[in-house]
């Protein structure tokens, strides 16, 4: 196929028209549950909504690049030209016939397809927020300030929703490139962050939403509770990313004991050329097939990685519980490092299989979103607070 065909926007009214028809369920629901409910509630109602649904796509997205779904339509924003790939069956059946087992076959473009519209929808519901919070904001301006109820979003700037509505238009570009660019791997492993960080996005909006419906702020813990916190955090999103790297490196069963690598505690590794990042699936920079001690480095430091981001999330969950109000998010983390450590070890004690290596996407993207939702849910105390009445300060926060 000739690089001017990559992109082909004949389809994308269609593909539009698909999204909105996806994301008019989730709005009229909304509606009609909370038709007496002020505005921040039916705000919050929607964000949680279509957080849960970005994460059901980051879990399809995982579940496209596992199954070597990603390139089941060589084409974007459609499949042929088409926007379905029953209008494509002609062009499939041909490149099906041409390589069997190849990229494109009629079940791939269709779990690729679905994908996109789901995106799409996705897209629609971030846009419909965006709109809706600054159509909020604009006619809370113009009342006086004392009749702006506790229950208006006065906590949440209109900016946050728009830098969501940015932040898709980029994740669809990556998904774009993803395809055209034939699954390069820095592409695909930053599609996956940008993914984590539309999913943290929302979280804050709908914890921000939530805050301002029951007229509360966050929680004051002490100083070296919430570094911990700021830590752990940065820790997985850079745990994702090895994770990310591995995943589209094809380089999971590199490894295939535990807790050894090969028979040894230090196999033979090749970091140089493991993570060269910007270059072509299965080849260095020069072109020259990468070799196994390459794949054996990319799984190997996210396996040690992996314990040290497990150990601070333990800590972290110990700490938390001692917090009232935050004791669901310590519960949380403590079950979903558990399942993390679960569907890590399936991956390679059982050959990859595609419901743990599924999983194991989606607790990844459940951390962030729970270590989002506890950023937001706190704040660092004043040190003279902290030292003064510890833990009594949290205390009355999270009776409030």
């Amino acid at each position: 196929m000739e690089s001017q065909s990559l992109y082909d926007l004949t389809p994308i009214a269609w593909l539009m028209a698909m999204g909105v028809l996806i994301a008019l369920g989730p709005l009229v629901w909304v509606w009609r549950r909370h038709v007496g409910a002020g505005p921040a509630r039916r705000l919050h109602a929607l964000t949680v909504l279509t957080l849960f649904l970005t994460f059901d796509l980051t879990l399809f997205g995982a579940f496209t690049r596992l199954t070597d779904s990603g390139l089941g339509c060589p084409d974007w924003p459609g499949c042929y030209g088409n926007a379905s790939p029953l209008g494509a069956r002609h062009e499939i059946a041909m490149a099906q016939s041409a390589q069997p087992s190849g990229p494109v076959t009629h079940s791939k473009a269709w779990v690729e397809m679905v994908h996109r519209y789901l995106a799409t929808g996705v897209g629609v519901l971030i846009l419909s927020l965006a709109v809706a919070t600054w159509v909020v904001r604009r006619r809370q301006r113009k009342l006086p300030a004392r009749a702006q109820a506790a229950g208006d979003p006065a906590a949440l700037s209109a900016w946050w929703p728009a830098t969501t509505l940015v932040w898709v238009c980029l994740q669809g570009a990556f998904g774009a490139l993803t395809v055209t660019l034939k699954l390069f791997p820095a592409i695909v492993t930053l599609h996956l962050l940008g993914a984590i960080v539309l999913l943290a996005l929302l979280c804050i909006q709908a914890v921000r939403y939530r805050q301002s419906a029951a007229a509360r702020g966050p929680v004051a813990i002490a100083s070296p509770l919430r570094t911990l916190l700021v830590a752990t955090t940065a820790l997985l999103v850079l745990q994702i990313a090895l994770g990310g790297w591995v995943s589209t490196n094809y380089a999971v069963l590199a490894c295939t004991q535990f807790p050894t690598c090969q028979g040894s505690w230090w196999p033979p590794m090749n970091f140089s050329q493991g993570f060269q990042i910007w270059r072509e699936l299965g080849v260095d920079a020069g072109g020259t097939p990468i070799e196994f001690a390459a794949l054996t480095a990319i799984h190997y430091v996210h396996r040690l990685m992996a314990y040290v981001v497990f150990v601070a999330l333990g800590v972290l969950a110990w700490r938390l519980r001692r917090i009232p109000s935050l004791q669901p998010q310590a519960r949380w983390l403590a079950g979903l490092a558990l399942l993390q450590l679960a569907t890590g070890l399936g991956n390679v004690l059982l050959g990859w299989p595609l419901a743990a290596a599924v999983l194991h996407t989606g607790g990844a993207a459940a951390l962030a979103v729970v270590l989002t939702w506890t950023l937001c849910e706190s704040r660092r105390a004043p040190r003279e607070a902290a030292v003064r009445t510890p833990g009594t300060a949290s205390g009355r926060m999270g009776a409030a």
